[in-house]
């Protein structure tokens, strides 16, 4: 059976929740239109069926920053976050600081006056406010950084993303032995890829569209400006050998659509490409040789940039 790569975009909204599957054949990939992802556990498991290798890119985090693990008696992420699945509290967001602590980080519930994240890490036990950050989060010479994993407050946030799938997803399915490898906390991508179960990675695609050499005029959220990207979306596809369905073909050029959710399905199909770009070997399937990147912050697929030694800390 042929390899099977899909790219989900991640929201706290299962609406907003769309997926994005090609199957490799032959003579490249053919991809379908964006979908909604319905049950997570129900889409892994069908796409696991069909008898390939599996690989699925999640927009959301897969890891803690290094300050928060020290001390932790399991041995890295993975077996923290199935172990989590015994701890509802930990996802409870807190709504003042005097309720933040490494049983539950995820911080603030809603904006608070004179609140800061140097008082979120200071409630943690970090030193400062950076070490709220896991290395791949950090600004590098080719993007600004992104938001910390247990910060959920604003646009730039990612904690609520990871509150869903971690909590309603992932902690209870690998707690259930559920036949998932998480990339790179279990190895190179290319060898985790293998029949019988899915290789979960970290992909954002505002990453992967400076990947496939694309750049955005305007804003995702118009669906303009989504449109007005077709063409140079249609040749970052040809170049990797990504045939669209005719549904696919139609969604690219009406810039997938006028509703709230256009954005997503853009995202999931640039997130895609982002995905066979490693798979495939155009981007390699780099990690830093760091033992608390391996172990438990985690990567971003594709990415290769390094913070600066200021971003580091």
């Amino acid at each position: 059976m042929g390899m099977i790569a899909a790219h989900a975009d991640w929201s706290t909204d299962p609406r907003k929740r769309w997926v994005c599957v090609a199957r490799r054949g032959v003579r490249g990939w053919r991809a379908e239109a964006p979908a909604p992802v319905g049950d997570p556990a129900a889409l892994a498991a069908a796409l696991i069926a069909e008898g390939g290798p599996v690989a699925i890119g999640l927009d959301l985090p897969l890891g803690v920053p290094r300050g928060f693990a020290e001390g932790r008696s399991e041995s890295g992420f993975v077996d923290f976050l199935g172990a989590l699945a015994q701890r509802p509290g930990f996802f409870a967001v807190a709504e003042r600081i005097e309720e933040v602590s490494r049983e539950r980080p995820f911080y603030p519930a809603r904006g608070v006056k004179g609140m800061t994240r140097a008082a979120h890490a200071a409630a943690l036990g970090l030193p400062d406010a950076r070490a709220l950050s896991r290395l791949c989060d950090r600004a590098t010479a080719e993007r600004p950084a992104g938001a910390p994993v247990f910060w959920t407050l604003g646009a730039n946030q990612s904690g609520k993303a990871a509150i869903a799938a971690w909590r309603d997803w992932l902690a209870p399915r690998l707690a259930g032995g559920a036949p998932y490898a998480l990339w790179p906390f279990a190895g190179g991508l290319h060898g985790l890829l293998a029949p019988g179960r899915a290789v979960l990675a970290e992909v954002y695609p505002a990453e992967a569209l400076r990947h496939c050499g694309l750049a955005m005029r305007g804003s995702k959220r118009v669906r303009a400006d989504r449109a007005a990207l077709a063409p140079a979306l249609r040749a970052a596809m040809a170049a990797r050998r990504v045939l669209p369905s005719p549904a696919l073909r139609d969604a690219v050029a009406e810039g997938f659509g006028a509703d709230a959710a256009g954005e997503d399905r853009f995202d999931c199909v640039v997130g895609l490409l982002g995905l066979i770009g490693v798979l495939d070997g155009l981007r390699p399937d780099f990690v830093p040789e760091d033992e608390a990147v391996r172990r438990w912050e985690g990567w971003v697929l594709g990415q290769t940039a390094l913070p600066d030694a200021a971003a580091r800390g």
